[in-house]
């Protein structure tokens, strides 16, 4: 493979930016030319493509969210907003995708394929931890984590009341 796109799909978790930042970094040691795909499968619909390089992935690990946003896409549940899709993705060039996301993004992924024989590979960003075949998803420990302190400090305050 030559090219690949990356995106993110549904709510974001906490390391999706680590985890386009890998893929990136990982891609552009390989000499594969790597597009970001900016919200999600509504952005593969209207065609927003954005070459990411090392400049586009550095000094994102800190922040929040997801540097390619992320959005739900109606239009993509039905087979003309897939094709506007694959139209697009042919249009770069693109061989393969990374998705990242939970169960609503790798459901797409799998029709997706089925129709236009695109190769996806799926990488589970949810809160939720509800994915088959992973102990744990990408930002279900931070947010477990956060959740438990949030939850001492609530108990410390309301235990200095009288």
């Amino acid at each position: 493979m030559k090219t690949i796109a990356v995106f993110t799909s549904g709510g974001d978790s906490p390391g999706m930016n680590a985890c386009i930042r890998a893929v990136v970094r990982t891609a552009l040691h390989y000499n594969i030319k790597v597009y970001g795909i900016m919200h999600g499968y509504q952005g593969m619909i209207e065609d927003q493509f954005k070459l990411l390089g090392s400049d586009e992935v550095g000094n994102i690990l800190q922040r929040g969210g997801t540097i390619l946003k992320s959005s739900r896409s109606k239009e993509f549940l039905t087979k003309e907003g897939r094709q506007k899709a694959f139209d697009n993705i042919r249009k770069y060039d693109i061989e393969g995708i990374i998705a990242i996301g939970g169960d609503g993004t790798f459901a797409g992924a799998k029709v997706f394929t089925e129709e236009h024989n695109i190769p996806f590979i799926g990488l589970p960003g949810t809160i939720d931890n509800d994915l088959i075949g992973t102990d744990y998803t990408i930002g279900y420990d931070t947010a477990l984590n956060n959740v438990i302190e949030a939850v001492d400090k609530i108990k410390d305050t309301a235990a200095s009341q009288w």
